[in-house]
């Protein structure tokens, strides 16, 4: 699924919610560029196979609040830039996210400019950390 909604800059909605993603092992810079995206449904996608999630939302500037609490994340060893200039996000439930496994975490909410610590859903604290 690498880059596959990516530069879809018209796209305003999305409902993935009845995808079968239970092979899926890259997901780096799937909505790349998706600019205009305000609506995401996300909640039946398995992320359980998942390993990179590099850049996935990357430049998603309209996204306002994301819920990816479905989202396992066991195996994902690539999150860096993951929301990177989602300047519009407000909030994120990340609340089952595990980074055990992830080497690389750089930039996950660079550009982020209206997203606090606070209003970001998670037990994670490498996650928290990069508020720092």
């Amino acid at each position: 699924m690498k880059s596959m909604f990516s530069g879809c800059s018209s796209l305003i909605n999305i409902d993935l919610s009845n995808i079968n993603t239970n092979n899926v092992t890259d997901m780096s810079y799937m909505f790349d560029g998706c600019s205009s995206l305000i609506d995401i449904n996300l909640s039946n996608f398995d992320t359980n196979n998942v390993t990179d999630m590099c850049c996935m939302f990357y430049r998603c500037h309209s996204l306002i609040e994301l819920n990816l609490s479905n989202f396992k994340t066991n195996n994902v060893i690539d999150i860096c830039c993951m929301f990177y200039r989602c300047s519009s996000l407000t909030n994120i439930d990340l609340s089952n996210f595990n980074t055990n496994n992830v080497t690389n975490m750089i930039g996950m909410f660079n550009g982020c400019s209206n997203l606090s610590k606070k209003n970001v859903i998670t037990k994670d604290k490498k996650i928290l950390n990069q508020f720092n």
